[in-house]
């Protein structure tokens, strides 16, 4: 037998160990003594599920659990067994990067798929027993290459192997080796064992937790984890019937849950359960083995003294950080096998194949309170195969619902809806509707989740026989006037309008619902809202055929204007005094502030006046003094100046009485004006 057959029989040893791996796996998920069957499905809208399950046992029992890879982690966090007769129960499992590291601790090494002339050097020393064709037994020496003329223009070179035997060193070509035999047992196991490795980590998406159930007795035992899982989606229709009459009436609803099995476990017969909230949940990693990273210190030995030349003095020490670094540079780099190790723990891999979608029919789910969350539990038992999915009904109930017209300001028609109330005596998670009206495909909506008799509004689809336009409008009007301590207070109303105008060319009148969003700041004035959410109001209004319809929604917000009164000018005054909008009585009170300030004004500009005048004579007489000195007292021109200086004090002499009255007065008009601005009070 040649290099080609010694190549098959070893990958007939590979493809028997993974036959008999599977198998192994596969009794460990069929019926039988050690199976627990899946009881219980719990689906959250978090992204997690809770498998339990649960079944009679008896003595010493091993349960093996499939998970996906990504799932491993979550699974060994929250993995709860019950076993009453169990006092010692333990979980075993091939940690992340014990494929690696096992094979290569192993007397045959097949990490790195290596060839049969590679197995035989590094098995060098190990006793074989060899057919070639002639049986030969003897100790492996080594693997010698040797050239061969293959045809006249080939050469190859073909490995031969080395065997110590009895009768010395013989030679064997590899290629008419029919078979080779290890007599060491340790050898035989650990090639077995290597190849059981190899099988059971084929799939290198999937991992098994080994369930260690030691007891006696026959007894009751459940084990429970939470894994990832897709979300449960939910749809709704809605059939409002064929009556066309917006009056109160019946619809006919339902609700449909979309799951999806993504597990490695089939669902038989499992009671499942749908839980609508958001727990608080977080992955750690607990799988993958962690290794604290430890410093390296050199061994405190001394050592012989070398020789070493003196520098001159110098006025520091050198570093200690570069004795320490030339000291750890001949400390032992990492082993390779913990630098491989190390990348192992980085390792991640990608999901295993796409969903598939298949239906399902069944009766509806009963819903409950579940804690803060809310649980709805189909009733009746759910068969899925695994990586498959089903739609389960979940309520189907008549439920109050009336055909309206929904407009928002937006838009050139309102759009069509409906006002429905949760009648079916659960609360239901948000979803898209489906509506048909009519027996006829409407449009779809979408719903927040749902209280139990909430009513709520939702809208699919436009009705062109309905024109609609909103106009926008802001006024200022004042409330009120009120003057206290000199502090005019204007109080004014701002609102804003919003006409809404509907024109209904159909030949039927219609309902309509306006939403109206509400103004910042602002109340609602006219007209009163049938109802309203946190940021609209909503007005009912009906629409009668062939006709136009008009609504004026006003809201308002209070603003006020702060004037402080002996700061104004007369024409400030004269404005307010003019504007209609301020009261007579407020009005008179300005136009008699606006006499006084210009009677405190006239005089203010006397006294004025006066000062300017005494103080052009003064001015006078500097300059006269001035040339009196320039020309001298004894002078002509001197003793005109002379008595033109005296002229001028007697002038000055003559308006100081009346500058002294004119400031009494002034002083006077000011105060009269302050006083009666500061005690004037208005409400």
């Amino acid at each position: 037998m040649n290099k080609k057959n010694i190549l098959t029989a070893f990958a007939f040893c590979f493809f028997t160990a993974c036959i008999f791996a599977q198998g192994i796996q596969g009794a460990a998920l069929q019926a039988g003594e050690g199976q627990l069957p899946l009881k219980k499905v719990v689906i959250l809208t978090s992204g997690l599920a809770y498998y339990e399950h649960s079944g009679p046992l008896g003595g010493n029992t091993s349960i093996t659990l499939p998970f996906r890879l990504d799932a491993v982690n979550d699974a060994l966090k929250t993995l709860v067994i019950n076993d009453p007769s169990s006092a010692n129960p333990s979980v075993t499992y091939q940690s992340e990067n014990t494929l690696i590291q096992t094979l290569r601790s192993l007397t045959i090494d097949l990490s790195y798929n290596p060839g049969l002339a590679d197995i035989l050097l590094r098995l060098r020393g190990s006793e074989v027993e060899i057919t070639a064709p002639t049986v030969y037994t003897g100790r492996i020496t080594g693997i010698e290459n040797r050239q061969s003329m293959m045809s006249p223009v080939s050469v190859t070179a073909e490995p031969w192997l080395l065997l110590s035997t009895a009768d010395g060193i013989r030679l064997f070509n590899l290629n008419e080796i029919s078979s080779i035999k290890f007599k060491d047992s340790v050898i035989e196991q650990d090639l077995g064992r290597s190849l059981d490795l190899l099988a059971s980590s084929r799939n290198s998406f999937s991992r098994q937790l080994l369930v260690n159930l030691p007891g006696t007795g026959r007894r009751d035992v459940s084990i429970s984890y939470v894994i990832p899982s897709p979300v449960w989606k939910v749809s709704y229709r809605l059939d409002l019937g064929t009556a066309n009459s917006s009056a109160s009436q019946t619809a006919l609803f339902q609700g449909w849950a979309i799951v999806d099995n993504d597990s490695d476990t089939d669902w038989s017969n499992v009671q499942l359960s749908l839980v609508a909230g958001r727990p608080s949940s977080f992955i750690q990693n607990l799988y993958p083995p962690y290794y604290v990273t430890r410093p390296v210190l050199p061994l405190s030995i001394a050592g012989t003294a070398e020789a070493a030349a003196h520098d001159s003095a110098v006025t520091y020490d050198q570093s200690a950080s570069a004795v320490y670094s030339a000291r750890t540079a001949r400390e032992p780099a990492p082993s390779a096998a913990f630098r491989d190790m190390s990348n192992l723990l980085g390792e991640r891999h990608e999901e295993a194949e796409a969903q598939k979608a298949m239906g399902g029919s069944i009766e509806t789910a009963a819903g409950s309170a579940a804690g803060g969350q809310f649980e709805f539990t189909v009733k009746n038992p759910v068969s899925l195969d695994r990586r498959m999915s089903a739609m389960l009904p979940l309520v189907e109930s008549q439920i109050e619902g009336r055909r309206v017209l929904i407009y928002n300001g937006r838009g050139s028609s309102p759009r069509l809806g409906a006002v429905i109330t949760n009648t079916a005596g659960m609360k239901l998670p948000a979803g898209p509707i489906t509506v048909y009206d009519g027996g006829v495909y409407a449009g779809d909506a979408l719903i927040e989740f749902w209280n139990e008799n909430e009513m709520r509004l939702i809208s699919f689809g436009e009705d062109l026989s309905v024109t609609a336009s909103a106009s926008d409008t802001n006024t200022r009007i004042v409330s009120s006037v009120v003057v206290s301590g000199g502090v005019m207070t204007i109080n004014r109303n701002l609102a804003f309008i919003k006409t809404y105008t509907f024109i209904n060319s159909d030949s039927a009148s219609k309902q309509l619902v306006i939403e109206h969003n509400k103004t910042a700041q602002t109340e609602l004035v006219s007209p009163s809202a049938n109802e309203q959410t946190t940021a609209a109001y909503r007005f009912n209004v009906t629409l009668p055929a062939k006709q136009e319809t008009v609504l004026t929604v006003t809201e308002q917000r209070p603003v006020f204007e702060r004037i402080t009164l002996l700061s104004l000018r007369p024409e400030a005054f004269l404005s307010y005094a003019a504007n209609q909008e301020i009261p007579q009585r407020v009005r008179d009170a300005l136009q008699r502030a606006v006499t006084l300030k210009q009677a405190a004004d006239n005089a203010a500009l006397s006294v004025r006046n006066i000062e300017t005048q005494r103080e052009r004579l003064i001015g006078d007489q500097d300059r006269i003094r001035r040339n009196l000195e320039a020309a001298g007292n004894q002078t002509q021109q001197g003793q005109e100046y002379l008595r033109r200086l005296v002229a001028l004090d007697g002038e000055i002499d003559a308006m100081t009485p009346n500058l002294e009255k004119e400031r009494n007065n002034a002083r006077a008009a000011q105060q009269e004006y302050e006083n009666y601005l500061n005690n004037l009070n208005l409400q």
